[in-house]
């Protein structure tokens, strides 16, 4: 087996080692990234993780390969399930609301942790590039206590100034008490993660800041890759990514078909 991660491998490493046992995870059925992110928690380190999978409860520690599935809608991901859940339980369920994470992608993530997912243009009627929408990230990014913004492409078009338009909301323009002003319960996004780093916000102005880069990124190959002027710490460390046991699960258990080193 080759013991050097990919850079995917690695992302998937930052989530589970974000993630604490007892929490409630929220995995879009096809992001493989942090699906593979929130299977290598529950299996490494959270056995009592509530791990939802296209809206189902499931419980994997005892399957030996979890087979590789790509839309919500895909009948594949049923054979896990202990429970399905509609959007308003999930919203009503104070448990849920507190100890919940979710992952948010977006075709635009801006330097304030806002995510774009419904096109690019200045004429909403008609979009040069239309997204997929904001399916279901619009709701979780409020009913969740922690959530997470992650991208598989680190590029200029991706991570951008300002979004065209907002499907969930980070921190606007980094404006003082918007999320209290706006009556959003939680915080706000945690971090970006993303193929070359990781970034975090900075607490007063809550712009992107650099928390990490992965191994074998300099500093200059993210900033060189971002469309958004990055806060860069004096000393920034190097991602840590899986444990020889967690790729050797990844591989084998979670992404048994490679998805991630592709």
């Amino acid at each position: 087996m080759n013991e050097t991660a990919y850079p995917k491998e690695v992302m998937a490493a930052v989530i589970a080692h974000g993630l604490k046992d007892g929490q409630w995870v929220e995995v879009g059925a096809n992001l493989p990234v942090p699906r593979a992110g929130a299977l290598l928690g529950h299996l490494a380190h959270g056995p009592n993780m509530t791990v939802m999978i296209a809206m189902t409860k499931a419980y994997l520690r005892d399957t030996p390969v979890i087979e590789e599935f790509e839309f919500i809608t895909d009948v594949g991901a049923m054979r896990w399930a202990e429970a399905y859940y509609q959007h308003d339980q999930l919203l009503n369920n104070q448990r849920h609301r507190a100890n919940g994470v979710f992952f948010c992608g977006g075709i635009q993530i801006d330097r304030f942790g806002n995510s774009n997912m419904i096109g690019i243009g200045d004429d909403h009627t008609k979009l040069k590039f239309r997204g997929p929408g904001p399916i279901g990230t619009t709701n979780a990014t409020v009913q969740n206590g922690t959530w997470h913004l992650v991208t598989n492409s680190h590029d200029p078009r991706v991570l951008v100034d300002r979004v065209a338009y907002i499907s969930a909301v980070g921190y606007g323009r980094g404006e003082a008490n918007l999320r209290e002003d706006l009556g959003l319960p939680n915080a706000g996004p945690t971090s970006i993660i993303t193929p070359l780093c990781v970034f975090d916000f900075e607490e007063e102005t809550r712009s992107a800041r650099l928390k990490s880069v992965h191994p074998g990124v300099a500093v200059d190959d993210v900033v060189a890759a971002t469309g958004f002027e990055i806060i860069v710490p004096e000393d920034v460390p190097v991602t840590d990514g899986p444990t020889a046991e967690e790729l050797e699960l990844l591989r084998s258990r979670i992404d048994a078909q490679g998805a991630l080193r592709r």
